[in-house]
């Protein structure tokens, strides 16, 4: 059996039936028979004691394949070697259908089994339906199979009868139908409590949540609302996400409300297993099956690191690999397709998400553990829309008060669990960041900055870095005494690496308020700890330092703090990592208007390469950035370092395109290059684009002429579209 039916899949929300299945057509006789009754042990051993809402449905298909497992069982064990003989054609036909039938059979249990129980209850009906498909299905091959032809026993055909008369009669009975009605009616109850500014009685919220649906701890609460998330990040527009919305935030606040917060980070019981077992368990029982019909989808797998995409994006060439492995790649130098060859045109990466869609559902169903990482911003801004409801908001507000009342007087234990829910909570929407600021959490937050413990340090960073997105709260955080110290401390000495990125992002955060950059220029090490996380961080770290260095560079007096921390000369080496490159060219042209960064930065070797790589290959932006800063450099240090642009090859045809399809900024910035270039180079050979000659695109501007008493001469030693500055000349420049 092959995985190509996942790769049909669209969306989790679709039924989980839907796409192309294939039957094994290599497999015949006896071989085919006895691959059934293998499929049909599997999907009997991994539901014995089906305990969701359509348990009543999963029993009665379970019970069906009992049936057919006898049926299967006698057709192997019945003189095998003339099997293929009497064999009619139309049952190998009917046994190949039964595979996929079977093996459709297993995927919807799986998924009853794997997917959150709030979640059952709001697709009943389409689940309900999913099952009644399979049965009428099954009915339809039973009533063309040959029982006459197969020579069964009295029994087995007695039992394979009664199974396709069972099959042909609707029992309503099986379908939860009116069980989850009240269910529902009970959610949206709820929800009208909530949006009337009240919040439900626990009573009824542990009779709804525990005894109805069997959510009996914080970790089940936990798995509920992760899963519901991952279905609003993956519904299309026609889903009830309000309905959805206001489901996450009922749950989450259950969790905390009805549960100890001590007990919540607890390990399942030893009869509980953990994902990762139940995972285990599965690759066991699927050991005696057909391999190929578990092993990984290839199209899964990342072509760097072979193993499960976990972020899936698309670079230039087209092709997807895995966050992680292609940011290593390009951080180690590469500049090409790993899997085409091709060079890469930008190192832009593009979320696949129907593809992690794809991959999300082959997990939940086939229960791989599956963790993609911090939300998206994507992901968030759409979970953000759907907990937008009155509801959703004021579920969420209490459960923030719960969370800051324990950092205010929880356990240690609690206090960091506590972060870490307020960093999630804070992740989507404004007015849970603004709420959760309002009732007092950033001095909380802050006194945590100083933890011995890594994982609730980072937590605080983190949520202060969420709360900082609604800009009311950044100054919040900037009048908090020793905040900023705080997380300046954080950035040089955290505990863990994603400590330190996160304190370096919430410094690009607060940065973006100018009254604000003097401040963190002023604070000891705050620079120089990001100039050390740009030189030796991990890519996501080096993207945040050079984002705040950046915002920093634009106060008028940075230059100095950029000089004397090494900021300067870090940014310098950071124009050979194409991630960061073109921000740090931008802070650069910034900073390099002063005399002394000029030639501290002219002083790396790679600079001005790598400035020139950025105008060949860069975005519109980034070659806006880079042409800028090497104008600043050329005018700040001279003759000598110009002499050096002037030698590049190529420079020419580089700055004629940015002149006719750069920004306007850049366009201007070139002109002024190409002056400085004239000034300078005197006797020299400098390229310059021929374009610059007056033609009908550009006009004599006397007030432009870097020197009327000189011309402009088609150099013998260059090409017709190259000139050479060596006589008196007059240049022509387009009009900004």
């Amino acid at each position: 059996m092959s995985n190509l039916e996942f790769l049909s899949q669209r969306r989790r929300h679709q039924s989980p039936l839907a796409g192309s299945f294939f039957s094994p057509m290599d497999l015949s006789g006896v071989s085919l028979v006895q691959t059934l009754a293998s499929l049909s042990e599997d999907l009997i051993r991994s539901h014995r004691a089906p305990s969701h809402l359509h348990r009543k449905h999963a029993r009665s298909l379970v019970c069906k394949v009992k049936i057919l497992l006898s049926l299967f069982q006698y057709l192997s064990e019945s003189s095998s070697g003339f099997l293929p003989r009497w064999f009619p054609i139309s049952a190998t036909l009917c046994f190949r259908e039964l595979y996929i039938l079977i093996y459709r059979a297993k995927m919807l249990l799986d998924y009853c089994e794997n997917s959150a129980r709030l979640w059952l209850v709001l697709k009943s009906e389409q689940i309900s339906g999913n099952f009644r498909d399979l049965n009428q299905e099954l009915a339809t091959i039973l009533d063309v199979l040959p029982i006459e032809g197969l020579r069964l026993s009295a029994d087995v055909r007695d039992q394979v009868e009664l199974l396709c008369t069972n099959c042909g009669k609707l029992n309503s009975r099986l379908d939860p139908e009116k069980e989850a009605q009240e269910l529902r009616t009970m959610i949206n109850e709820f929800l009208d409590e909530f949006a009337r500014g009240e919040a439900p009685e626990s009573q009824k919220l542990r009779g709804f949540l525990v005894n109805r649906l069997g959510i009996s701890s914080g970790l089940a609460c936990r798995s509920e609302v992760e899963f519901l998330e991952e279905q609003i990040y993956n519904q299309e527009e026609d889903a009830d996400l309000s309905l959805l919305g206001g489901t996450v935030a009922l749950a989450r606040y259950c969790r905390f409300s009805l549960f100890s917060i001590d007990s919540l980070n607890k390990h399942p019981q030893p009869d509980t297993p953990s994902w990762g077992e139940r995972w285990n368990r599965r690759m066991l029982s699927w050991s005696g099956s057909d391999s190929s019909s578990f092993a990984v989808p290839k199209d899964f797998c990342c072509p760097i690191s072979l193993d499960l995409m976990r972020d899936p994006v698309v670079v230039s060439t087209g092709q997807t690999y895995d966050r992680a492995s292609i940011i290593q790649w390009m951080d180690e130098g590469h500049s090409t397709c790993p899997n085409s060859g091709q060079l890469l045109s930008d190192s832009r990466l593009i979320s696949n998400r129907a593809l992690r869609s794809l991959i999300s559902l082959w997990c939940s169903v086939f229960g791989v553990p599956y963790e993609s990482g911090e939300v998206t911003d994507g992901s968030a801004e759409t979970i953000a829309a759907a907990c937008s409801s009155k509801a959703a908001i004021t579920a969420n507000m209490e459960t923030a008060q719960i969370l800051v009342g324990q950092l205010a007087d929880g356990s240690d234990e609690a206090k960091g669990l506590a972060a870490r829910e307020l960093r999630l909570l804070a992740k989507t929407g404004k007015q849970n960041r603004a709420y959760i600021a309002e009732i007092g959490a950033i001095p909380l937050l802050s006194a945590l900055l100083s933890s011995s413990d890594p994982v609730t340090q980072e937590n605080s960073v983190t949520a202060l870095l969420n709360l900082s997105i609604y800009d009311t709260n950044k100054q919040l955080i900037m009048e908090e005494e020793g905040c900023l110290s705080l997380i300046t401390e954080v950035l040089k000495h955290g505990w863990s690496i994603e400590g330190r990125e996160n304190a370096a992002a919430t410094l690009f955060s607060l940065s973006v308020v100018h009254d604000y950059k003097k401040r963190i220029l002023s604070e000891p090490g705050a620079v120089e700890s990001l100039a050390r996380l740009l030189k030796k961080g991990t890519p996501r770290g080096r993207k945040d330092a050079v984002m705040a260095l950046f915002n920093l560079s634009t106060h008028p007096e940075s230059w100095v703090e950029m000089l004397e921390s090494g900021a300067a000369v870090a940014l310098a080496h950071a124009l050979t990592n194409e991630l960061v490159s073109e921000e740090a060219a931008g802070a650069l042209a910034l900073i390099s208007k002063q005399p002394a960064v000029a030639h501290a930065v002219a002083g790396v070797e790679s600079t001005v390469p790598s400035l020139i790589k950025i105008m060949k290959r860069g975005s519109p932006k980034g070659k806006e950035n880079a042409v800028a800063a090497l104008q600043e450099i050329c005018r700040k240090c001279g003759p000598v370092v110009t002499q050096r642009v002037a030698r590049t090859p190529g420079l020419g045809g580089l700055v004629q395109g940015i002149v006719l399809t750069g920004t306007k900024r850049a366009r201007r910035k070139a002109t002024v290059l190409i002056k400085i270039l004239q000034r300078w180079c005197g006797e020299m050979t400098v390229v310059v684009p021929s374009m610059l000659m007056m033609d009908n695109s550009t006009v004599m501007d006397q007030s432009q002429l870097v020197d009327p008493s000189r011309v402009l001469r088609p150099s013998p030693n260059l090409g017709s579209g190259d000139l050479t500055i060596n006589q008196p000349v007059a240049i022509s420049v387009p009009v900004p």
